[in-house]
Order: C-alpha cells, then sequence, then structure tokens
C-alpha cells in the first residue's frame, strides 16, 4: 500500500478531514492518504503572520514525523508555508499545493487565482512568480469581506468565490482558474462543472505532483 500524509498548517482538523478525503478521491487505486493537523497555530491562515506561524509549525510536524513510511507529504496550504525549509531535509518529496496548482493551470495556459484571503495576495503573487509562472499569470481576483466570516458561511462562500471567478474569467480571458486555498478545496471541486474553463483544484493537482515525484502512476 502507498501512504501520502497530507498536512495541514492550520490548526482545524475538520478542514484536515475535509482535504484528506478530498485527496483520497483523487488518488488512485492503492493509495492511502492519511491525513495530521499541525499543533499549534491558527485555524485559518489569513495574514503573513499566520502564514508564517503556519510554516513553523509544518516544519515541527514533519520534524517529529517518520516521514520514510510514505511515498510523499503535501503541504496543504495555499502559501505552501515550510515547504521550501523543509524540502532539502525530507527523505521523501514535498509538495505544496500552491506550487501544484500553477503548475497545473499554466500548462493550460493564461490563468487568475481566485482566493479569499487579502492580505496573502502579495505572498501569493511572489510565489508565482517563484515557481516561473508570472508570464501566464492574469492576476488574483479576492472575494469581497473578510476571510473569515466567508468560512464561516459555507453558502456565502461559494456564491462569493463563484461570483469572483466569473469576473476574473470576464476581465482576463483567462484559460484557467486557481481557487487558491486549502479550506477552500470542497468549493472548487463543487464549482468546476460550473464553468467553460478548467477550475483547477489544489488538493487533486498535489496528489497527482506528489504521485509523479514519486514515480507511482497517477
Amino acid at each position: 500500500m502507498t501512504r501520502l500524509l497530507l498536512v495541514n498548517p492550520n490548526t482545524n482538523a475538520r478542514t484536515t478531514a475535509v482535504m484528506t478525503a478530498i485527496a483520497q478521491r483523487a488518488a488512485p487505486e492503492g493509495v492511502t492518504v492519511e491525513g495530521a493537523t499541525v499543533a499549534t497555530g491558527a485555524p485559518l491562515l489569513d495574514d503573513p503572520a499566520k502564514l508564517a506561524e503556519g510554516a513553523r509549525a509544518v516544519q515541527a510536524l514533519l520534524s517529529a514525523t517518520d516521514l520514510s513510511v510514505y511515498a510523499g507529504v503535501i503541504v496543504a496550504a495555499f502559501g505552501d508555508p515550510g515547504l521550501a525549509e523543509r524540502r532539502a531535509a525530507a527523505p521523501v518529496p514535498l509538495t505544496g499545493i500552491a506550487e501544484a496548482a500553477m503548475a497545473e493551470a499554466a500548462a493550460a495556459g493564461r490563468f487568475v487565482i481566485v482566493t479569499t484571503t487579502a492580505l496573502l495576495a502579495p505572498s501569493i503573487d511572489g510565489r508565482v512568480a517563484e515557481y516561473g509562472h508570472a508570464a501566464r499569470h492574469a492576476g488574483t481576483f479576492l472575494t469581497e469581506g473578510p476571510a473569515a466570516a466567508l468560512m464561516a458561511d459555507p453558502a456565502r462562500l461559494e456564491a462569493a468565490l463563484e461570483a469572483t471567478a466569473r469576473r476574473a474569467l470576464a476581465e482576463t480571458g483567462a484559460e484557467a482558474i486557481i481557487i487558491g486555498g486549502g479550506p477552500l478545496a470542497a468549493v472548487a471541486e463543487v464549482l468546476r462543472p460550473r464553468f467553460p474553463v478548467p477550475i483547477i483544484e489544489p488538493v487533486p493537482a498535489a496528489v497527482r505532483l506528489a504521485l509523479k515525484r514519486a514515480a507511482i502512476p497517477a
């Protein structure tokens, strides 16, 4: 049995369970996805300080875990916190959901990112450039209102993300849309059939890239 470890850099265990279930559905037969939630930090990473705290928590969790039993590890927050810091030391490939989603979106053409965390937009755009996709990035579009309030109301969150994605598509003519956020995974899954261009779901994208890095057919 091949095992992947999905690490949630925020402290919300329910979010871990949702992301792990989505990752498991994206995995082929014979691959098991196990979820792990960091022990310290915030339940939602919606500003740079919380993202940095999440990075430290991811590093602590990975340092305390026997990773040799896994074929790969997925860091499941859109800022990929802790990924760069632990990648060189890890005995197995580490994959971030942002790097995986951006790679798939760039392969489709010009892409936009739709997300709820306005304070993280600069760091998201920084990741785009770091991963080499700036030329195909048509913009990062933000929902209105505080991210925490949207996350507390699933129907409002879905409506806000859909409206923002439609606005982004209309303004840019993008060829792919990333729903940027680990906790937004369930909404990304719901929105996919409603759009004429690919909706890139970061968690399934990370599963595919993790398996590719582990040389396991997806």
